[in-house]
């Protein structure tokens, strides 16, 4: 069962397992510059408005009504990241789900077509909740290229690059749970989970207007490694979601209101002093990248090669006030001083 929630979509399973419960947030961010450069994780700015396709059905376009789920407003060149949560009050544990995230049904861990089920060599999934959040397409080990909005049909978006073809955009979704009783098991250890933690950045040709999601800066991210064992997935359950991404004029023709404003470019926060953001993972192990990830041109540069200017204000930055965040540490371990830093 998938509801909409303040903005929030909530994935449960309550005839497999009352825990069995996840939320998925589309964070508002600044756009990295796409100079070539690694750069830190950005800020969460605050939710992306969610609405229900279904609410606006004679004001939709008739592919999304077919398709169903939620639609957002981003503007042209706009990012966003994907942050999951599996923690809930009085629980003391999280339940653990196999996720798969695609833009344009391509899938953002190997860049292959979209397929049902799960495939554990490569990888296609990332694992909730030690993954707090997904920034973009995994392009490397420990890199990711941020998601970047372009409209659907000017050839900037992923699906377009590997398919040739502007026909989904958006965003697709599946979420499968852990079986209940490998979950059972494994939740008499309290301590497992408790070394994830919860995380956020946060402080205090397709339909005419359809955004398809472009490759943009680079960003030092891992995609993990699932630890569990791949018989652990209970492929007999699933969600799925389809996130329609409209533009800033589609969304007011639609709703009948205002998008959120444009985010600070990545020069104005940093000159403002605010925090950039490094997870210190420990020792949990990342993907490789995908080859066919790794071969997108960034908007930037298909823009130099169309003549476009498709990224303004790409200038790029020096990073002072980076804080560091715990993340898979055991439960009474230190994160240790780094000698670089």
């Amino acid at each position: 069962m998938i509801e909409l929630n303040k903005d929030r979509l909530v994935i449960s399973f309550p005839d497999l397992h009352r825990d069995a419960r996840m939320t998925i947030e589309f964070q508002r961010t600044l756009r990295i510059p796409d100079d070539g450069k690694a750069y830190a994780l950005p800020p969460g700015l605050g939710n992306f408005p969610l609405r229900h396709v279904d609410d606006a059905a004679e004001r939709v376009p008739e592919d999304w009504l077919e398709h169903g789920g939620v639609m957002l407003p981003m503007y042209q060149a706009e990012a966003l990241w994907l942050n999951f949560s599996s923690w809930f009050m009085g629980r003391g544990s999280a339940y653990p789900f196999a996720v798969k995230i695609a833009a344009g049904k391509i899938n953002a861990i190997t860049g292959e077509p979209w397929k049902n089920g799960l495939n554990r060599d490569p990888q296609d999934y990332l694992v909730v909740p030690e993954q707090p959040w997904l920034d973009g397409y995994c392009v490397e080990k420990g890199v990711i290229r941020q998601f970047v909005a372009m409209p659907l049909g000017s050839g900037y978006s992923a699906e377009e690059q590997i398919t040739g073809v502007a026909e989904h955009g958006g965003v697709q979704i599946v979420a499968y749970p852990m079986k209940r009783e490998a979950y059972e098991r494994l939740s008499k250890d309290r301590a497992r989970y408790a070394e994830a933690g919860e995380f956020t950045k946060l402080f205090s040709v397709g339909s005419p207007g359809s955004m398809g999601l472009a490759a943009g800066g680079r960003m030092r991210q891992k995609i993990y490694d699932d630890s569990y064992s791949f018989e652990d997935w209970d492929l007999g359950h699933a969600s799925r979601c389809f996130v329609h991404i409209a533009n800033s004029m589609v969304w007011r023709s639609i709703t009948g209101k205002a998008p959120p404003t444009v985010p600070p470019t990545a020069k104005e926060y940093t000159q403002a002093g605010l925090p950039w953001f490094d997870l210190y993972d420990s020792d949990m192990q990342a993907l490789d990248g995908a080859k066919p990830l790794d071969g997108l041109k960034s908007v930037k540069q298909l823009g130099e090669e169309k003549g476009d200017v498709p990224l303004p204000e790409n200038d790029s930055v020096e990073p002072l006030n980076v804080k560091k965040l715990r993340h898979g540490l055991k439960k009474q371990q230190v994160r240790e001083w780094v000698a670089e830093s």
